[in-house]
Order: structure tokens, then C-alpha cells, then sequence
């Protein structure tokens, strides 16, 4: 497993390096292919953050955790990801197992090809420097369901977006 290490104000030791290689390398089992993970250490306001997105084929599992200390976060963020990947490779082998019997039937007729919907309108949006909160403002204000800005604090182009249970979420674009 490739691994990458970003931090954000955060110093990342050897030591922790070491063993979230060593964790996240018994999620290996689970692939047949070389995967790649992305970890992220940050801290804001003495809370510490770990941020793992592991991406395999043709699937990416991610998982966030938050608290006071960062080796209490690798113990909480790694079953998540197993879990995740348990439950998806679950659903990959019911998928298998409720395919379609061929019964030796032919099937001649072929179906009408389904035509995608066209872009029937079209925007220009000029990005002006924002905050998130701003940004949060302007959703409830326009009573839209995301809102793109330019973020002045990151300086980066986000999405932010009502989530449909409560709150919101962010994207964080990468250029």
C-alpha cells in the first residue's frame, strides 16, 4: 500500500508514521490490487484531526475523526475503514450472487438507446474571495441547496453544500 503523509499544523513523528503504515496495511487483505491512502494530520484550537482516504479500484473510503490526541484517532479512524470496506465488498458478493440466471433464452430485440438530458441553462458566476460563513449566509439567503466561492482563507475554490440530515458540507476543490 502507497501511503502519503500531508500535515497541516501538525508535526507528524516517525513514530506514528510507523504505525499508521502498520494499521492501514492489514486493510490489504481486502484488495486484490495495489491501493493508495492519503493520510492527514492537522490540529485547530488543541483538537486534533486525522483525515484517511484509501483508494482502491473503483472504490474510495474515507474516514475522519477528531479529539484530543492523535494515537486515540488512529484506534478510532481504522474500523471505520474496515467496516466500510467490509460492507462494500458484502455488497459487491450479493450483487454476484443475485446475478441473472442464463437460461438459454436469446433476446433479439434491441432496446432504444437512452438520450441524456441537454444542458437547458447555463451560468456564469464570478468568484469573489469569501469566508465559509459568508458562504453560509448566501446558501439560507438564495435558499439554494450548495453555493460555489472562492474560500479567502484557503485560497481555494470550495462547494459548500446543505447536507440532508443537518449542517453542512464542504469541498475543498484541488487544482
Amino acid at each position: 500500500m502507497k501511503i502519503k503523509f500531508t500535515e497541516k499544523k501538525y508535526k507528524i513523528s516517525d513514530k506514528l508514521k510507523q504505525i499508521i503504515t502498520s494499521k492501514l496495511s492489514k486493510l490489504e487483505k481486502y484488495f486484490d490490487e495495489d491501493v493508495s491512502a492519503t493520510v492527514v494530520c492537522s490540529e485547530q484550537n488543541k483538537i486534533q484531526k486525522l483525515e484517511i482516504t484509501v483508494l482502491g479500484k473503483g472504490a474510495m473510503y474515507r474516514s475522519e475523526v477528531s479529539s484530543g490526541n492523535m494515537y486515540d484517532n488512529i484506534d478510532l479512524a481504522l474500523p471505520k475503514l474496515e467496516r466500510q470496506v467490509v460492507r462494500v465488498g458484502q455488497k459487491r458478493v450479493d450483487r454476484r450472487k443475485r446475478a441473472p440466471v442464463n437460461l438459454g433464452f436469446e433476446f433479439i430485440e434491441e432496446l432504444p438507446e437512452k438520450k441524456l438530458p441537454g444542458i437547458y441553462r447555463r451560468k456564469s458566476v464570478d468568484l469573489e474571495p469569501i469566508t465559509v460563513e459568508e458562504a453560509k449566509d448566501a446558501i439560507e439567503r438564495l435558499d439554494h441547496s450548495f453555493f460555489i466561492f472562492y474560500n479567502k482563507d484557503t485560497d481555494k475554490i470550495n462547494v459548500l453544500y446543505r447536507r440532508n440530515e443537518a449542517g453542512y458540507g464542504l469541498i475543498e476543490v484541488n487544482y
